[in-house]
């Protein structure tokens, strides 16, 4: 469609559900706004003219620096009645995007915010090289602990809080497996995966009822420091992070359950979607837990 045609409809839209004087303010930011067709100047002429007439009725004036401001739209596409969720998006795109041409310094440029990354996995020789390294600790003592670290972090996710609080009575064999009771704000069950499981198993009997990373006091921020540092990446190690650690367990536990398969079958990219879909459903008891994460890497 010609320029000319969209400017001619723009020019002579008055629909019966907008007052006149909402439509003539419709009418005139959309021809600023320029739309590239017919049916794009019609969902903006919709979206501005039923905004304007919310604006007038709440008495403000009928101009674009006034019913365009931002505090306005908003207001408008959270309280406006009779609308769908995905209707409500839509109409806040197209008032955003007519706001953006029409008075633009009410609409400054939107600055990318930050996003965690999530770190990097260890591979599996990098693994053996930590576990190497702690068997070479110079105490039994030492030993126990560096692998009781590297075991709790890649074999059963935990970081922060969960990691130092973990004492050796709180690693069991059970439902078919071996499991770690986590506590803190977050009191989980964590099947251990199998590769980690005799390592555990020897520092949490080594540990008993002590923590199995040591120290005594679980609110001490630096309690992993010292063995972080003996486990000091020279050698072609880079230097270990909990952090990563957790990484490697979250990796392998996808791996297990073909999450890679099912994102790319689904067609989903998004964690967040699935963190939607997740919320509706009840988790599996601890043996299917156990089954699931508690076993070898599949081939």
């Amino acid at each position: 469609m010609e320029n000319g045609e969209v400017e001619a409809y723009i020019g002579r839209w008055q629909p019966s559900t907008v007052s006149a004087q909402a439509a003539a303010f419709a009418r005139d930011a959309i021809t600023a706004v320029q739309p590239g067709g017919r049916e794009r100047a019609k969902n903006l002429l919709w979206a501005a003219g039923k905004l304007a007439d919310y604006a007038i009725g709440l008495g403000l004036e009928a101009v674009p620096e006034v019913v365009l401001h931002p505090s306005v739209a908003e207001r408008f596409t959270r309280c406006a009645p009779g609308l769908s969720g995905v209707a409500r998006r839509t109409l806040r795109t197209n008032l955003r995007f007519i706001g953006r041409r029409v008075v633009p310094q009410l609409y400054p440029a939107d600055l990318p915010l930050p996003r965690e990354r999530a770190k990097k996995p260890y591979s599996p020789a990098q693994i053996g090289g930590y576990l190497a390294r702690a068997d070479a600790q110079p105490t039994m003592e030492r030993r126990m602990r560096a692998a009781g670290l590297i075991c709790l972090g890649a074999g059963a996710g935990l970081i922060r809080g969960d990691l130092r609080e973990v004492r050796g009575t709180h690693v069991a064999c059970r439902s078919g497996g071996v499991v770690v009771q986590a506590g803190g704000r977050r009191a989980r069950v964590v099947p251990v995966l199998v590769r980690y499981q005799v390592r555990l198993l020897a520092a949490a009997r080594f540990a008993g009822n002590a923590l199995i990373c040591g120290g005594t006091d679980p609110g001490r921020r630096n309690l992993t420091n010292p063995l972080v540092a003996a486990l000091d990446g020279r050698g072609g190690l880079p230097r270990l992070d909990t952090s990563r650690l957790r990484a490697t367990w979250l990796a392998d536990c996808a791996e297990l359950l073909g999450l890679a398969t099912f994102m790319h079958a689904a067609g989903i990219s998004c964690s967040q979607r699935l963190g939607d879909l997740v919320a509706g459903l009840e988790p599996a008891g601890e043996a299917q837990a156990v089954r699931l994460l508690g076993a070898a890497r599949r081939p």
